[in-house]
């Protein structure tokens, strides 16, 4: 069974080939299916813009695509940057928006967070599978961590007390925004799998 993954991010693409690996379901990037083009994310929620790009996948590829849509949501920028994480500031390299947000919020002790992640899995009959997950923070004063991707190495993880950056992938899998949305998505997954016999089609 084949699913297509509608993002070329390969740190997304690790944590979902491992918390799978016991389904039997390969998953491939849009690129390794042979789509170069990216859909245009104009969505005014995670939900929404998770929606338009595994849409994009599927209807191009014709296979089940799943999407998600991610981002770090901060008090003390009125909950941004949100939705346009991926691109704070008109950066693209995670350092230097992890430098941005700490520039930005130097002079405040608010330093409350969460992260989101909204996953919409799209078949080609239409049917649709959505989750959400969300991990609470805080912002710390400078980076920690050598591990994750984008805000992971300025983003506490109270509980644990170590930024989402020195997490183990065990760890993180256990309490981040993906993570969650993940376990439940498998579950419903497994369930719609089930009820529908989608491999024997």
């Amino acid at each position: 069974m084949k699913f297509v993954l509608a993002t070329n991010n390969k740190g997304k693409l690790r944590e979902i080939r491992e918390l799978f690996a016991d389904m039997g379901i390969e998953f491939i990037t849009q690129r390794e299916a042979g789509l170069e083009t990216e859909a245009e994310e104009n969505g005014s929620t995670f939900e929404e813009n998770a929606m338009i790009k595994a849409k994009h996948a599927c209807d191009a590829l014709g296979l089940p695509a799943i999407a998600d849509d991610s981002g770090i949501c901060i008090d003390a920028l009125d909950g941004g940057p949100g939705i346009y994480s991926a691109r704070f500031g008109n950066l693209k390299v995670d350092a230097l928006k992890n430098q941005y947000v700490l520039d930005l919020m130097k002079d405040t002790d608010l330093r409350g967070a969460h992260y989101v992640c909204a996953i919409v899995c799209l078949m080609p009959n239409g049917d649709m599978i959505e989750t959400r997950g969300e991990c609470w923070g805080e912002i710390l004063r400078e980076p920690r961590g050598e591990g994750g991707f984008g805000y992971d190495p300025i983003f506490l993880v109270p509980e644990l007390g170590k930024s989402m950056a020195e997490l183990t992938m065990e760890e993180k899998n256990a309490v981040s925004h993906r993570g969650r949305a993940l376990r439940e998505f498998k579950a419903k997954l497994n369930k719609y799998l089930e009820e529908n016999k989608y491999a024997d089609r």
